[in-house]
């Protein structure tokens, strides 16, 4: 299991659009992919399970992987994250 801490750094915070973007590249791994926040825990792979985290700009995740390809599915996380989506931060 590979975990890793993740922040929201763009201005809208995870909205619709990042939501899907972080959906389709987690789409691409074998592992489970969780993302926790507080007491909620949610499939990466699952757009309405990121929308109800209402994860503003700041806000802090925990990104959880198993599996064959979880390293590279962590990095690929940070990189969307680290990027701010591609939005303005």
């Amino acid at each position: 299991m590979t975990e890793k801490k993740l922040k929201v750094i763009n201005k809208l915070g995870l909205h619709a659009r990042p939501a899907s973007m972080v959906v389709q590249s987690a789409m691409k791994f074998q592992s489970t992919i969780t993302i926790i926040k507080d007491e909620y825990t949610v499939d990466a792979k699952s757009i309405m399970g990121l929308m109800m985290l209402a994860a503003a700009n700041g806000t802090e995740l925990i990104f959880r992987a198993d599996g064959v390809d979880e390293t590279e599915a962590i990095s690929k996380m940070e990189e969307i994250f680290n990027n701010g989506f591609g939005e303005e931060i």
